[in-house]
């Protein structure tokens, strides 16, 4: 099992697993081997690991402070935070059960681009800059819920929903801006990795 479906993960450029864990502010931390972290984030906490070089991936369903969701407001500044204390660095969640999925970018301290759209609240609570050459030609990251929204008719709401984004563009966004977890050869990984909790 790898790291990418119904998870969040935070894919950071050029900084250690211990530097994102302190970021992070993890706690009882523990070092694993790839399959045996994946697994555990995927119960409970986060695992940091560099799988592949000039990348660091911190995964979990928790790792955003337990107080903080993608649709509050104090969002996009944790992650200019953890970019000001960590450099360039990326995030993405993707859940197909309730059709949510984000993508988010800041670089050198600055958010550059955040985009989600939650199908569990048919909205897009979050959309932030300019959406990057890659969300245009994957035709997704483009619209919200625009003025008027509320005199839609039935084929203005069916072209809304046929923009929206699933799993599949989440994964692809990832693969264009630096990885994709699902492209990570599991055999391949041989360095170990930290879980811990937030």
């Amino acid at each position: 099992m790898g790291i990418g479906y119904k998870t969040s993960w935070l894919a950071v450029q050029d900084a250690t697993p211990e530097d994102v864990c302190d970021a992070l502010g993890l706690r009882q931390q523990q070092y694993m081997d790839w399959t045996s972290g994946t697994h555990a984030a995927y119960r409970s906490g986060v695992f940091v690991i560099r799988p592949v070089p000039a990348w660091t991936i911190a995964h979990g369903r928790i790792h955003l402070p337990p107080e903080i969701d993608l649709t509050d407001p104090r969002f996009p500044a944790w992650l200019e935070s953890m970019s000001t204390r960590l450099g360039d660095l990326q995030f993405f969640t993707s859940d197909r059960i309730g059709e949510d999925h984000a993508w988010a970018r800041a670089e050198g301290g600055v958010l550059t681009r955040a985009y989600y759209y939650s199908g569990t609240l048919g909205d897009v609570p979050l959309h932030y800059g300019e959406p990057t050459a890659v969300e245009r030609q994957l035709g997704v990251g483009q619209r919200w819920l625009e003025d008027g929204w509320e005199d839609w008719e039935d084929a203005e709401w069916e072209a809304w929903h046929g923009a929206m984004p699933s799993e599949r563009h989440v994964m692809d966004i990832a693969r264009r801006w630096s990885l994709c977890p699902l492209d990570i050869v599991d055999e391949k990984v041989t360095s170990r990795g930290i879980h811990g909790f937030p």
